[in-house]
């Protein structure tokens, strides 16, 4: 029998986590927004507006275990990381979502709430904390570090021993040398090459990445 899951985050992301859900053992049961403009993307699963919504959902939900994911991509994840708090306050465990078509080294640790996508490969002895996306086709090579609610984007790649800081965003195709550290809440650029650390709260970009500027707090 199929599990029961639901999503926060009703946009291109669930989408993605959708398709494979059946293959993982769930049935989508439900989705949660906090747009209240937006309209389901999945045929047949309702949307649900805000926390009130989802509270109203869960008091009529008849399965005792429901599980969840965080269905926010981007360079939102702070937002995954609180949208998740509240989840597993409400009773909501969190799954770690691997693509049967994702590569995870039988050694690597991923946390609750993690999402690993179709061609994405996890190599041995990484370490992910709770509410991470590593995308289509990225690639993080052995003993890299993603600190809660990392995004690595399509088809980048962190070389070994890579360290991303919590919150940090890497953009579409970077290529991130060894042994590097991308602080926290720092964003690197759509095909960046870094060759050096770059701090928190800093956007780079470049071939090879610069410190463009500051993320406003």
């Amino acid at each position: 029998m199929l599990k029961t899951i639901i999503f926060w985050g009703a946009a291109g992301q669930a989408k993605v986590l959708a398709e494979f859900m059946q293959a993982s053992g769930y049935r989508l049961a439900a989705l949660f927004d906090n747009d209240s403009a937006q309209s389901s993307p999945i045929k047949g699963v309702p949307v649900h507006f805000g926390r009130a919504g989802f509270e109203a959902w869960r008091k009529t939900c008849r399965e005792e275990d429901v599980y969840g994911l965080v269905a926010v991509g981007g360079s939102r994840g702070r937002d995954r990381c609180e949208l998740q708090g509240y989840l597993q306050t409400n009773g909501v465990e969190m799954i770690t979502a691997i693509h049967p078509k994702a590569m995870v080294a039988t050694n690597a640790q991923v946390g609750a709430g993690s999402q690993i996508l179709a061609g994405a490969i996890l190599c041995a002895e990484a370490v992910l904390g709770m509410a991470c996306i590593v995308n289509t086709g990225a690639t993080v090579d052995h003993e890299c570090r993603l600190h809660n609610g990392v995004h690595i984007g399509p088809g980048a790649v962190l070389s070994g021993c890579v360290s991303v800081g919590e919150y940090s965003f890497i953009g579409a195709g970077a290529v991130i040398l060894p042994r590097l550290k991308i602080g926290k809440n720092a964003i690197v650029g759509a095909g960046a090459v870094v060759t050096r650390d770059i701090p928190d709260g800093k956007v780079a970009y470049g071939n090879p990445a610069r410190v463009k500027r500051e993320l406003s707090n």
